[in-house]
């Protein structure tokens, strides 16, 4: 539920550019609207070696998980989910189960995610199975979805919307990429609501022949996981769920207070930048610092850098990652340096061309975000409720609040029937954990409170005052202490009474970059630099 154009995992899987042929949109059979009518069998995945050079590495194998395009209709249309699955290495008296893991986004790769198994501190997750899957329409998985893949390419017209000319234009880049998708998309673009990953979840477990699923699930995926349990809570187990989404929100509330939070967040950033100030050289004021970027923002909008690549658009989103996590910090604080004291764009323009890679295939993560929240929910249509709503919180959060309203606009004129979201609920629920930082930007705290009161054995764990989304297993001892605990023996800390986190931990540490190491911190646990190196890439939030 993020914008994904900053934030991309670097370890992913090769985009297969498939697509369903265009075709008109089918009506989706009567049915209940959030279980299928019937349960789908799904025949036995054929497991062999995996292709991913980090899969291979862990000894992982890969398979391909048949399921239908339309749950209502079990026998028509068929399409694939790419799996990987790292065997438990514990005797089989030992064992525990599969835990399912889906990174987030909607649109994030997750079948390199089985290798989670390695980063539960003590070896708490080496009794279970866990299976790494590219939901349908991403990645690996038959078809892939992608609309353009130079959609976010450069000379992108400015995202504030200060004269008609610039709103006009970017009412037609939107729409013309909500075209583009219907005809790459076709029939596909009806069933890619969240309930249609629950249904493929499902599928997963019975065709992995499972009474009851372990799950792992960051940022959108604590929607997917919310969602999964509400409506087949006799089916949980043990579900961790990091960094979550408020599900009153969904979607286009949530979209507005990403943008407040990430506004306060980058604050925060500007502070730390200017606290090292004797390294990075860009005065020892945070508000200065703050103003520094803005007036490089209106410099680029009639003078772009870096041969005419980097704008203002492109400067705000090499930017955007600081207000997700800690990890970037640094890299991005050189890049300002660069930008500011010697004129060198060329590491504002790396950090922008990391995130926003070009050619076919590469919307992938994009085109799969729109066509889970433009049809999970219906938006407004109107423009002007979004010029109203955005340019009220523009004025107290401009950083990003016109980037993520053009981000999420498609929507506006978006094919597929759209859904009504599952009310969620868990009081049938086992206990489950779940965790978050203060600072949240990406999914504010507020959700994470919100999802406690609705899942009443659920424990809340914080990381007080930090700014990292989806941050778990990257080091703080409290929280993935207690991950590993719940892992293993399936107990949590005591639940407090009061609208409240229950076990109050250390954030995420911001780095500090006079010290001998540049990078995060390291995770707890004997892992080599290479596996460290590995865990970060992993849990940098998709999107």
């Amino acid at each position: 539920m993020k914008r994904l154009t900053g934030i991309v995992a670097a370890v992913s899987l090769i985009v297969s550019g498939l697509a369903i042929a265009p075709a008109a949109h089918a009506a989706p059979a009567t049915f209940d609207r959030h279980r299928p009518p019937t349960e789908y069998q799904p025949p036995p995945i054929a497991w062999g070696p995996c292709t991913n050079p980090t899969l291979v590495s862990f000894g992982a194998e890969c398979g391909m998980l048949t399921v239908p395009l339309d749950y209502a209709r079990p026998s028509g249309e068929k399409i694939q989910l790419a799996v990987s699955r790292m065997r438990h290495t514990t005797p089989d008296s030992q064992y525990q189960g599969v835990t399912l893991v889906n990174p987030g986004g909607p649109g994030g790769s997750g079948q390199i995610y089985s290798v989670l198994q390695q980063f539960i501190p003590s070896g708490a997750g080496l009794s279970y199975d866990w299976i790494g899957f590219d939901p349908r329409g991403v990645g690996a998985s038959v078809p892939s979805l992608t609309c353009d893949g130079n959609y976010f390419g450069y000379n992108r017209p400015y995202y504030v919307p200060i004269t008609r000319q610039l709103q006009a234009t970017w009412l037609t880049k939107t729409a013309n990429y909500a075209r583009a998708c219907d005809a790459a998309g076709g029939r596909l673009l009806d069933h890619m609501k969240t309930t249609d990953w629950v249904a493929d979840m499902e599928s997963l477990r019975i065709a992995l022949g499972q009474k009851q699923i372990n799950y792992y699930g960051f940022s959108y995926g604590t929607y997917l996981g919310q969602v999964y349990a509400t409506l087949h809570p006799d089916r949980v187990r043990r579900f961790v769920l990091d960094s979550n989404v408020d599900p009153r929100r969904v979607w286009y509330q949530a979209d507005l207070d990403q943008d407040v939070a990430f506004d306060k967040n980058m604050g925060i950033y500007f502070d730390w930048v200017a606290k090292h100030d004797s390294v990075y050289h860009l005065g020892n004021d945070g508000a200065a610092v703050e103003r520094t970027y803005y007036r490089i923002l209106r410099q680029l909008r009639s003078r772009p850098r870096a041969g005419g690549l980097v704008g203002p658009d492109e400067w705000t989103d090499a930017f955007l990652g600081a207000g997700y996590y800690v990890f970037g910090w640094e890299d991005i604080a050189r890049a300002f340096d660069a930008a500011v004291n010697k004129g060198d764009f060329a590491g504002i323009k790396d950090l922008y061309d990391a995130s926003n890679g070009q050619g076919p295939g590469a919307d992938n993560t994009y085109a799969v975000y729109l066509a889970v929240e433009c049809t999970d929910v219906r938006w407004p249509r109107p423009w002007w409720v979004w010029q109203r709503d955005n340019w009220r919180t523009y004025v107290k959060a401009p950083f990003e609040t016109w980037a993520n309203a053009w981000y999420n606009a498609p929507c506006r004129s978006w094919s597929g029937g759209t859904g009504t979201p599952v009310q969620v609920d868990g009081t049938k629920v086992p206990p489950v954990l779940l965790i978050d930082e203060t600072n949240d930007a990406a999914t504010p705290y507020t959700g994470s409170l919100e999802v406690r009161k609705l899942f009443p054995k659920s424990i809340l764990v914080e990381g007080v005052g930090g700014t990292t989304h989806a941050g778990s297993l990257s080091g703080v001892a409290c929280v993935d202490d207690t991950i590993a605990v719940y892992f293993a023996t399936g107990d949590l800390p005591t639940r407090k009474p009061g609208n409240r986190s229950d076990l109050q931990c250390d954030p995420v540490p911001q780095p500090s970059p006079s010290a001998a190491s540049l990078r995060s911190p390291a995770p707890s646990g004997e892992l080599s630099p290479e596996l460290r190196a590995l865990r970060l890439q992993l849990l940098s939030p998709v999107h």
